[in-house]
């Protein structure tokens, strides 16, 4: 009885090429839709990759400014705590 599901599977999985490789060209109009569809994309995907970039190349920026500030301002004078922007609660990148 196992034997039955396992020629459906044979049968399947040799069908399925077939099927696809006996089609013919579709013969179908691609209105414009889809091209404008392509583009914001593709926009979508350079955006994306960019802000990625754009935040490997800015952290690391950020963190050396930071420490450089910090030596500047020198140990008296307030250290990393002082050099933290507005809003960000003195949790810098340490």
């Amino acid at each position: 009885m196992t034997k039955t599901p396992r020629l459906a599977a044979i049968a399947a999985a040799l069908a399925a090429p077939a099927a696809i490789f006996a089609a013919g060209p579709a013969a179908a109009y691609v209105g414009p839709g889809a091209g404008v569809s392509l583009f914001g994309a593709v926009i979508g995907l350079l955006v994306a990759v960019g802000a990625a970039l754009g935040v490997i190349l800015i952290l690391p920026l950020r963190a050396l400014r930071r420490r450089r500030a910090a030596k500047s301002a020198g140990p008296g004078e307030g250290g990393a705590e002082a050099s933290s922007g507005p809003g960000e609660g003195g949790a810098g990148l340490s």
